[in-house]
């Protein structure tokens, strides 16, 4: 039945002529030249076996068959364009996307977010994953998640959890150094570095009150990265305490010095467009995260991998 329908492109050209009984105004409206309306209209005569217009000087007139046939393609277009906007907004009322940083989301956020679509089932929840500047004026994001300093250009924030970082590793690794019981021993390891970041080796050696050995040892972009690279013994990373506290926990980490934590001025925060606060969507991921947060600190608290100080 497909095969007999005349193609769509040549049904547009056919209504919006029609309408205006102007090939020259309808290739305008639809941004393509005379010749080719032209084409698309000859195209659905030899597909109908019939002539739609009379072409004359300076206008055309529908023939009796071009004016019975407009009349059902006006109808069926209309109809067409009225749900297929009908089905688009009843997507936009049930869709809920959430954009995160892609180390928050590996390592924190997307084992948790089964729990916000049980929450809200009337919600579509989908996940961006993006490291770049949130601007919701281009994104479909109804919120994200980022990692920053609270200052989001255009959009207002709300600070999530603050962290620490200090040095851990694996297990094995540690036992392999002979332990890594001092800031000396851990200038003397294989040091990871997560490009970018402010809280690097060089301010927790300073801290230390030594000088940061010369940088040596793998690098990575992403938080989540450098974490993995610890995990699999590749030396000693700077790790953020959100992201590592449940590797932690799990024994796959060890903290090396759980109290020589260095606080970051950089934070998780609930981003949303400028004056939504009260945007039922908004609403409904912050009443969902901060249940997630306080669930996660009190697992902290239980598992006593963070430290006295620590922060999550």
């Amino acid at each position: 039945m497909t095969d007999r329908l005349p193609p769509l492109q040549t049904l547009r050209a056919f209504e919006a002529t029609g309408r205006r009984l102007s090939m020259t105004l309808a290739a305008g409206e639809l941004h393509v030249t005379h010749g080719a309306v032209s084409r698309q209209i000859k195209a659905l005569e030899d597909h109908l076996g019939v002539q739609l217009f009379r072409r004359m000087t300076r206008r055309i007139e529908f023939t009796a068959e071009g004016s019975a046939f407009f009349a059902v393609v006006t109808r069926l277009l209309s109809e067409l364009s009225r749900e297929a906007e009908s089905i688009r907004r009843r997507n936009e009322t049930t869709r809920l996307v959430v954009s995160s940083g892609i180390s928050f989301a590996s390592k924190w956020l997307t084992p948790r977010l089964h729990r916000l679509m049980a929450r809200y089932p009337d919600y579509d929840v989908h996940l961006e994953v993006t490291d770049i500047e949130i601007d919701f004026a281009t994104s479909q994001a109804d919120v994200a998640m980022r990692y920053g300093a609270g200052r989001y250009p255009r959009a207002d924030s709300e600070r999530i959890m603050n962290e620490t970082v200090s040095p851990v590793c694996s297990p094995d690794y540690r036992e392999r150094m002979g332990g890594l019981r001092t800031a000396a021993d851990i200038a003397s390891a294989r040091l990871i570095h997560e490009y970018g970041m402010k809280a690097d080796w060089t301010r927790w050696f300073g801290m230390m009150g030594m000088p940061a050995p010369a940088a040596r040892g793998p690098g990575y972009s992403h938080g989540s990265m450098s974490i993995e690279a610890a995990i699999r013994g590749e030396g000693v990373a700077l790790g953020r305490s959100v992201l590592v506290a449940e590797d932690m926990a799990a024994g796959r980490l060890v903290a090396l010095f759980p109290e020589a934590r260095l606080d970051v001025e950089s934070g998780y925060d609930l981003v949303y467009p400028m004056g939504h606060r009260d945007h039922p969507r908004v609403c409904a991921v912050r009443a969902w995260i901060e249940d997630e947060v306080r669930q996660f600190k009190a697992a902290v608290d239980a598992w006593g991998v963070i430290g006295s100080g620590g922060a999550v």
